[in-house]
């Protein structure tokens, strides 16, 4: 007899190792998950902070009462199983991390505000990025604002020149004799080898920023659009000439479309690539962004607001990876499913 929890977890084709069981309709790892947050809270209120030097942490009483607003929530979730309905749906996939979140965060709680194991400033609670969040959002927000527009320019710049470029080695063959040697010879040096030419060179550090993002997105792309528009089916274009169609059509309608595949791994590597180097080009020239948050943390020995930067990060670029394979999906959607994120 199959169970209505069973029939929900259903379409999550979930692998069999990950499957949870089910005892009465309750969601068991959940109920560990609720536990888990539980114990976090408890940990972090019960337990007084230890003072070391100046740092008596802040938000330790929201922190705790977050977590355990988190277990109460979990709790209901878990008891109501089938009848959680979409949310239910939604965080069970995610059941495990949600009982080895509280767990580690518990660790670093304990390692840093409760026994200071971790010797301050250079180890900071968790409840420290709530008070970077609070009391820095918008340097911190302006910050990662001027970091995406940066990185936007960059970006679009070098994946644009990147892909013509690959598309003409792939296409010609004066230009696969002549620019082809070049960029096997010149694309693999580290963009930011370059950083003091750039910065010589360009009229301004943000020119420059932007330069090097752009060479270090160039590459990837180019070689892969090169590699696709040349490993096409030479049939496809025999067929299209029997048909009549000119030379331009070959190009944007018969190379373009069937490179595409190769066309995206190049993207992804190149913003991988063009993530680094917006980095390294913040800390040495530009005056706002992450890379500048980060250099202005360690120089005030603000750890706290470092991390919070680095979180940032984080999130950034996994968001533009995401929004990338959705790009991916949409464009390829003859092929979507085939490389996950």
């Amino acid at each position: 007899m199959t169970t209505a929890e069973q029939v929900l977890d259903a379409p999550l084709a979930q692998p069999h190792a990950l499957r949870e069981p089910v005892l009465a309709g309750v969601w068991r790892t959940g109920t560990l998950a609720a536990a888990a947050w539980l114990a976090l809270g408890a940990v972090t209120l019960a337990r007084p902070n230890r003072e070391v030097g100046f740092s008596d942490w802040n938000f330790t009483t929201e922190f705790g009462g977050a977590a355990t607003a988190v277990a109460l929530l979990l709790l209901a979730i878990a008891l109501l199983g089938a009848r959680a309905g979409r949310i239910g749906r939604v965080l069970r996939p995610a059941g495990q991390w949600l009982v080895a979140a509280p767990l580690l965060l518990a660790l670093w709680e304990v390692a840093t505000a409760k026994l200071g194991l971790l010797p301050p400033p250079f180890f900071a609670p968790p409840q420290s990025l709530i008070d970077v969040a609070y009391e820095d959002w918008r340097r911190l927000g302006l910050s990662t604002a001027h970091s995406a527009r940066l990185l936007a320019h960059g970006f679009v710049l070098g994946a644009l020149v990147g892909f013509a470029t690959g598309v003409w080695i792939g296409w010609s063959r004066i230009a696969g004799y002549w620019v082809h040697p070049l960029l096997r010879f010149l694309g693999p040096v580290p963009a930011s080898a370059l950083l003091p030419l750039a910065f010589f060179f360009a009229p301004s550090s943000y020119a420059a920023a932007v330069f090097l993002i752009g060479l270090a997105t160039f590459f990837p792309v180019a070689v892969l659009s090169w590699s696709g528009v040349a490993s096409v089916n030479k049939n496809y274009y025999d067929v299209a000439r029997t048909l009549g169609a000119p030379e331009w059509f070959l190009v944007l309608r018969v190379a373009v479309p069937a490179a595409l595949p190769q066309v995206f791994v190049g993207l992804f590597m190149g913003l991988g690539a063009s993530f680094s180097v917006l980095v390294t080009a913040e800390m040495m020239g530009v005056k706002a962004g992450l890379g500048w948050y980060l250099q202005w943390a360690q120089g005030w020995a603000a750890y706290a607001n470092m991390y919070a930067a680095l979180l940032v990060m984080a999130v950034l670029c996994s968001g533009l990876i995401t929004l990338l394979f959705a790009v991916r999906d949409r464009a390829l959607s003859w092929q979507k499913g085939t490389v996950k994120w």
